[in-house]
């Protein structure tokens, strides 16, 4: 059953092969993920782990804002479950590993303005600022040179923008303590205490406005039509945009 729902509703941007290469895939400048490699951002589980069944049912259910993944969460649990099986087998990694054991995500303490200043202060500490820049718009010094794990230019997050994985204080918490893999972003697992930690993932939500940029909406908008012609069968798709990758908070 999970061919048959991914080639249904997936193949038309990740590629019948789980290359990326769907002809969708043109529309949008964050690129559908190639399968092969078996490198994931969103993980529950430590830096260069493969991510768990949950972790992926999580992500086709959900989706990641501001992109064409639109959540798939119309579909029944037990196809979104096949789907994450059958994606599964595009990668020898899930052959010879198994996934290390989620990283524990402690109850987040209640928000104070004392918690969110001492998250700025982490934020510089951290040196944050030098991908993400002082204001969180993903124009740090270092933004332009940044490249993937693949070679492709790649745009640190602007955090005044929804994030992928969401961005709550729990979601983007997450994020730092895994990483996210195929990207520079690195886990600050060990590296920062965990008040260090809450008080960041605080401060990066305190700058997130909820509006989407304009080319976040159109990528969602385009990841909608591609819903429409019933998972991406119809034709007649748009030229190939520039691409630069986004990296990051997503």
């Amino acid at each position: 059953m999970g061919r048959l729902v991914f080639e249904r509703n997936c193949a038309i941007c990740h590629g019948a092969l789980g290359d990326g290469r769907g002809m969708a895939g043109m529309m949008v400048r964050t690129k559908p993920r190639d399968f092969h490699p078996g490198i994931f951002k969103f993980r529950s589980t430590p830096t260069g782990s493969l991510p768990t069944d949950d972790d992926l049912f999580q992500t086709v259910s959900r989706g990641l804002r501001g992109t064409g993944m639109i959540a798939q969460d119309d579909l029944p649990e037990s196809e979104r479950r096949a789907v994450v099986l059958y994606v599964k087998t595009f990668s020898e990694r899930f052959r010879s590993e198994k996934p290390q054991s989620p990283i524990v995500i402690p109850e987040a303490p209640p928000r104070t303005p004392e918690l969110v200043s001492k998250g700025r202060e982490t934020y510089q500490k951290a040196e944050c600022f030098k991908c993400h820049g002082v204001g969180g718009r993903g124009d740090g010094p270092s933004a332009e040179s940044m490249k993937d794990t693949w070679g492709y230019p790649i745009q640190p997050t602007d955090l005044s923008r929804p994030l992928k994985r969401g961005s709550t204080p729990e979601a983007i918490y997450r994020t730092i303590v895994t990483g996210l893999d195929g990207t520079p972003m690195p886990s600050y697992e060990g590296a920062l205490r965990d008040e260090e930690l809450w008080a960041l993932a605080f401060y990066v939500a305190s700058l997130n406005t909820g509006i989407l940029s304009e080319r976040q909406r159109r990528e969602e908008a385009a990841g909608q039509m591609v819903l429409r012609m019933h998972g991406g069968r119809g034709g007649g798709m748009m030229p190939r945009m520039p691409m630069m990758r986004d990296m990051c908070m997503m």
